[in-house]
This record gives C-alpha cells, sequence and structure tokens, in this order.
C-alpha cells in the first residue's frame, strides 16, 4: 500500500517527542510541518486576533525549536525547506502566467472594424 509520506511517518505517534508553546498547547513532533503551522497560527495569531507581532511569532518559533532534539531539528528544516521551494516555484509560475496573459488583454484594445 502506498501512502503519502506525512502518513508514514505518522504511523507510531505515541513514541514521538512532543514541545510544548507558551499557551500550554503540546504539539507532538511527528515530522508534520503543516501541522506546526496549524498550532502556531491557532495558538499564537488567533489567540493575539491577528495583532501577532514579529516579535511575538520568533520567540514562539525560537522556543519550540529549543525544544527539539537536533534530529527534529533537522527533520523539520528540510520538510521547510521543501515547503518554501514549492511555494516558491508556484509564486514564479503564477507571475510568469500573469505575465503571459497581460500580453493578450493589451491587444484588444478597440472592437475590430470600428474607427474612432
Amino acid at each position: 500500500m502506498r501512502c503519502w509520506p506525512s502518513a508514514r511517518r505518522r504511523v507510531g505517534v505515541a513514541a514521538m517527542r512532543k514541545v510544548r508553546l507558551t499557551t500550554g498547547y503540546e504539539l507532538v513532533l511527528d515530522g508534520d510541518l503543516l501541522g506546526v503551522l496549524e498550532a502556531l497560527y491557532r495558538e499564537v495569531t488567533l489567540k493575539h486576533q491577528l495583532r501577532v507581532s514579529f516579535e511575538d511569532m520568533m520567540k514562539e518559533i525560537e522556543g519550540l525549536v529549543g525544544q527539539m532534539s537536533e534530529e527534529d531539528r533537522k527533520r523539520y528544516l528540510v520538510e521547510s525547506l521543501f515547503l518554501n521551494s514549492v511555494t516558491y516555484e508556484n509564486e514564479m509560475l503564477d507571475a510568469y502566467m500573469r505575465k503571459l496573459t497581460a500580453g493578450k488583454k493589451k491587444g484588444r484594445g478597440r472592437a475590430a472594424g470600428r474607427s474612432l
């Protein structure tokens, strides 16, 4: 049976380490970066009613990383770099597509056969 990499990592979660956010929320370190991002959003951003500062978020992230083992830090760095590379690639492709479609729209200034 084939499954997504994150699904394979979740097998045996009971043996995984946990870290605690400053809000008291316990987060299982199962290699799922999106789980960490969701927890940070819920526990930091939403609890600050979307008024979270750069310093607030950095303090929380540094606190999480400080509780991680070297192996956990490496695993989450790899996952983060992968996610960021995919995001960057998507943004570049989106910009390219907008550039291509903008060129076509410029040629439609006035209706064919009509003079000013």
